[in-house]
């Protein structure tokens, strides 16, 4: 069994600061036992939302919306931050605020009811001026009807704050006037919408409608019968719910290869995206239900992020049914992701990042951490080890810096593509991403342990840090260091080889119109490439502190670990990666 280790231990050395660590690590700690409730707060949970605050208040000017009980929603934050715009040194401490927020608190109250478990749209990210918002799917007849009998069934039993709302309807205006009903409602949650500049509505439920013991106890925007939703641009994209990560955890965290079973009953939800927001991407649609969990997450996230890129007027708003597991899992991408791109949140580290995507857009938002990990049904930890999939250009909201090349006259090629085109022809396995490599397919420990595609680290260390850290000052294509292998990486690979200098004409013919560095850690000698772009090392530094810090936590105390040990082996591989332990220091 492998010696406990702290996750404080584990960052320090990899350049987090323990103070930073510690904190991620009592979130998530935290977050695992209990789950938010508005009216149930501690002085724990009021440092959280203190630190949200204060994290929001580094990049933008913000107003709150009041949900101090819960009377707005029981499982939203009690102070819903609406960002206005970013704010800059200059002006810290002026604010001019462009709403008027009395007007906004009374439309939110008012449209809560036309969402099921009344979570409203609300805003959570700025970019370019625009809002991404998040929310639960539309309420139907059932919960119109009656909430609290609807609660306590679809939610085992539990209530909400507003359960016992005087504002549900009698049984004569379900019956004699449900069309007006809705009608008024959905005409409510429209005009926030609206208000909110929202054009775009990306549904990734898999069912038209929620289906509860022979009762449709929810809608959505797809299937309104009246087309009061005609005026909003559509997109049914459906993605599995949370019960299908528990497939990923029994596949020792593995999701390539993982495929969602189109043909079980519920599923009646097509993939539906407009050719206008589909044609650009590249990307075959009609083969969506042969994709894997990597190839869907990833091929969603692309549709996402050229969505909000598409239109410099309209905002977005992602949802599923209740809104709290694949709508965080999408909404905690694409903040992560428009962070490593430098545009948003540009005064945030990444342990700060990490703590705000955590604590707001899961922890308090109601995602139920506790419940989810009882049945082993891992969508937060797929999240956040999921950004080594998106750590390539490809995901970037911005364009591209191109590089020419003059062996490539005719052709544009990122600077990426080029590592990439220059790996290939040196047959190496050794990843560029990195200092070192944990485990490689190839490598001899792989042959002993499970699959690691699921959370290997190929770890970004202090090569990630320094590339973040300089890449604040310079741009990441023109800062270059280099780490030869140490002690520590020959014991872990006694098969590299020396690196040295090769002083062959046609290596160094090779090298023209590439930029040398000295000694690389790739498996080849003298061959020599550029460091990861800042957007690759910034998610990969994200990725490490979390891993360390769920390992510590979550992971090592797992009521129903996974048969090949995958978490609890995490920390004690992590530790070995940055230097803090020997090889063979398991007993």
């Amino acid at each position: 069994m492998a010696a406990s280790l702290s996750s404080s231990d584990v960052l320090t050395a990899s350049g987090i600061s323990g103070k930073r660590s510690e904190e991620i690590a009592e979130l998530i700690d935290y977050f695992s036992k209990f789950q938010y409730r508005a009216k149930e707060v501690n002085s724990k949970v009021e440092r959280i939302e203190k630190r949200c605050l204060e994290l929001f208040g580094r990049d933008y000017k913000y107003s709150v919306i009041q949900n101090t009980n819960g009377e707005v929603c029981g499982h939203y934050p009690r102070q819903i931050v609406f960002l206005e715009y970013e704010s800059y040194e200059h002006d810290k401490d002026r604010f001019e605020s462009t709403v008027k927020i009395g007007k906004l608190q009374d439309l939110v109250n008012r449209s809560k009811m036309a969402r099921c478990r009344g979570r409203f749209v609300c805003p959570v990210i700025l970019y370019n001026g625009k809002h991404i918002c998040r929310s639960s799917t539309l309420a139907g007849w059932g919960e119109l009807y009656g909430r609290t009998g609807y609660n306590y069934i679809f939610s085992g039993g539990s209530d909400d704050a507003w359960a016992d709302s005087d504002e549900v309807p009698d049984d004569s205006a379900v019956r004699n006037g449900d069309s007006q009903l809705f009608d008024k409602v959905r005409g409510l949650d429209i005009k926030l919408l609206r208000y909110l500049s929202v054009r775009y509505i990306c549904d990734l439920m898999v069912e038209n409608k929620k289906v509860k013991f022979g009762l449709n106890v929810t809608s959505s925007e797809k299937v309104d019968k009246a087309q009061r939703y005609a005026d909003f641009t559509l997109l049914s994209v459906p993605y599995p719910g949370c019960e299908f990560f528990k497939d990923y955890k029994d596949r020792d965290y593995t999701a390539e290869g993982l495929v969602f079973n189109w043909n079980q009953d519920f599923v009646d939800a097509p993939l539906t995206i407009p050719a206008s927001l589909s044609k650009n991407l590249n990307i075959d649609w009609s083969e969506y239900q042969s994709w894997d969990l990597v190839q869907q997450t990833q091929n969603y996230l692309k549709l996402l992020i050229h969505i909000i890129n598409s239109d410099d007027e309209s905002g977005l708003l992602v949802h599923c049914i209740s809104g709290w597991d694949r709508t965080p899992l999408f909404v905690s991408l694409l903040r992560l992701s428009l962070w490593a791109d430098g545009v948003i949140h540009a005064n945030l580290e990444p342990a700060e990042i990490l703590y705000l995507t955590i604590a707001y857009d899961w922890f308090l938002f109601g995602h139920m951490l506790p419940d989810r990990l009882s049945k082993g049904e891992e969508i937060f930890f797929f999240c956040f080890n999921f950004l080594k999939h998106i750590t390539s250009e490809k995901f970037s909201a911005v364009k591209k810096q191109r590089r020419k090349n003059s062996q490539f006259k005719d052709s544009d090629f990122t600077v990426e593509d080029i590592c990439q085109l220059k790996r290939r022809d040196q047959g190496s396995i050794t990843s560029l991403s990195s200092d070192f490599s944990l485990i490689t397919e190839d490598s001899p420990a792989a042959a002993s342990s499970f699959n690691y595609e699921g959370i290997e680290l190929i770890s970004a260390g202090s090569q990630a840090q320094a590339a973040w850290r300089k890449g604040r000052t310079s741009s990441p294509q023109t800062v270059f260091w280099n780490k030869p292998f140490s002690a520590e990486d020959k014991l872990l690979h006694p098969g590299l080889p020396e690196a040295k200098s090769s002083s062959s004409s046609s290596s160094n013919q090779s090298e023209q119109g590439f930029l040398r560095t000295g000694s690389s850690p790739l498996a080849v000698p003298g061959r020599r490439c550029l460091p990861p772009p800042e957007r690759q090392a910034r998610l990969e530094v994200v990725r490490e502190v979390f891993l360390a810090a769920y390992s510590s936590t979550v992971g090592l105390k797992s009521v129903s670990p996974s048969p090949s040990g995958a978490i609890s082996g995490l920390l004690e591989q992590f530790a070995r990666g940055v230097g803090l332990r020997g090889s063979n220091a398991i007993v």
